[in-house]
């Protein structure tokens, strides 16, 4: 799996609120400069004066830029060119080849699958070397298709958003790379927001974005395993030393794949730290 090691809750800030960035980067494990959809036509000069004033930390800033091969995202670039930071979450993303390009100037890439193309193309997208992970979103897939709305009325994802997720992950796994789930929208919705995340986390997910600083922390509790998880897992990684295969633990079966579902459990602690 690629290594992506910047923690499991990522921030979004509007690009054009630089007085927002400090306590962006503060609150979350990292922060996504957004220069894409947070911001107007009319602010996104300034949103690009904004992030090449900036001086967060590269290693926790990750730079959302509009979707390649617009007039937009050659402003984005043009700006990006003058800072340190160096991961850039592509937009639309849709074409591996256009994110090939992008990594050959320097760049390690999130390419973000929201479109009907995108969640199609992710295995491609995923197959570029310098593409570090896949993110998904749910609301412009569905307006991509004509659709009006991603959630049925009990607050669940209709099922083609289900398969979309799902796509995306399957596809970053396959190429060993890492997978970031999308954001929750409605903000005030804590429990769905711990339910979905949780739920990403036990999949594998290595992180959840989000867009405001409350969501932090409930993504940080859901990634992080439970006490018991942390002690059933030490335990059962003990009983395994000498064992020649399969055997049994705690009146369970235990083979490799068990194994290597306890030490996602530990390396998850140990990222949550």
């Amino acid at each position: 799996m690629t290594a992506f090691a910047m923690g499991p809750a990522l921030l979004f800030c509007p690009a054009d609120r630089p007085e927002r960035y400090a306590k962006a980067a503060e609150r979350a494990d990292a922060v996504i400069l957004d220069c894409e959809d947070a911001v107007a036509p009319d602010s996104k000069d300034s949103a690009r004066e904004a992030l090449a004033a900036s001086r967060l930390d590269p290693a926790t800033t990750i730079v959302r830029i509009n979707p390649l091969g617009t007039v937009d995202a050659e402003a984005d670039l043009e700006a990006l060119g003058g800072t340190e930071y160096r991961t850039v979450m592509v937009a639309k993303a849709e074409d591996a080849s256009a994110l090939a390009e992008l990594v050959t100037r320097g760049y390690s890439v999130i390419a973000l699958c929201e479109t009907a193309a995108g969640i199609v193309a992710a295995g491609e997208l995923a197959a570029v070397d310098g593409v570090v992970a896949l993110m998904w979103g749910a609301e412009d897939l569905v307006a991509s298709m004509g659709g009006t709305a991603s959630r049925d009325a009990r607050g669940h994802y209709r099922a083609v958003v289900q398969h979309a997720r799902a796509s995306v992950h399957l596809a970053a796994a396959a190429r060993g790379k890492a997978t970031i789930d999308a954001v929750h929208l409605d903000i005030a919705d804590e429990a769905g927001l711990v339910e979905e995340a949780a739920d990403a986390a036990a999949l594998g997910f290595v992180a959840t974005a989000c867009i405001h600083p409350s969501q932090v922390d409930a993504i940080r509790r859901a990634y992080a395993p439970s006490p018991e998880q942390r002690e059933w897992a030490k335990r059962v990684l003990a009983a395994s030393v000498g064992e020649r295969g399969v055997f049994r633990f705690e009146g369970q079966m235990v083979d490799e794949p068990v194994l290597r579902h306890a030490r996602s459990v530990l390396a998850r602690h140990r990222s949550s730290d």
